[in-house]
C-alpha cells in the first residue's frame, strides 16, 4: 500500500517535503526549497531504504545550531507517517 504526505517543515530552509512510501520502503522524497544539491542528494540516497533505517540515520542531525535540519525534518515526517 502506498502512502503519501506533504510535510510542512519547521526551522529549516526548505518549506515542505513530499514523501511517498511503498509499504515500509521510501519510494520518493522531494524537498521544496532548501539547498538544492543537498536535498536532491538526500532524496536519492534514501530512495529504496526502509523507513526505520532512514529515521535511524537522519534523526537528530543539527544544521547551524537550529536544533534541526532538512534530514532531521525528513526523519520527523517519516515518524509521523508510520504512527
Amino acid at each position: 500500500m502506498n502512502k503519501q504526505i506533504v510535510y510542512p517543515t519547521k526551522g529549516v530552509c526548505s518549506q515542505a517535503i513530499a514523501i511517498e512510501l511503498e509499504g515500509d520502503v521510501v519510494k520518493s522524497v522531494q524537498f521544496m526549497g532548501g539547498c538544492q544539491g543537498n536535498t536532491q542528494g538526500i532524496s536519492m540516497l534514501v530512495r529504496g531504504m526502509k523507513v526505520e533505517d532512514v529515521i535511524a540515520r537522519l534523526e537528530g542531525i543539527n544544521c547551524g545550531g537550529k536544533g534541526t535540519s532538512c534530514p532531521d525534518q525528513l526523519a520527523r515526517a517519516l515518524r509521523l507517517m508510520t504512527k
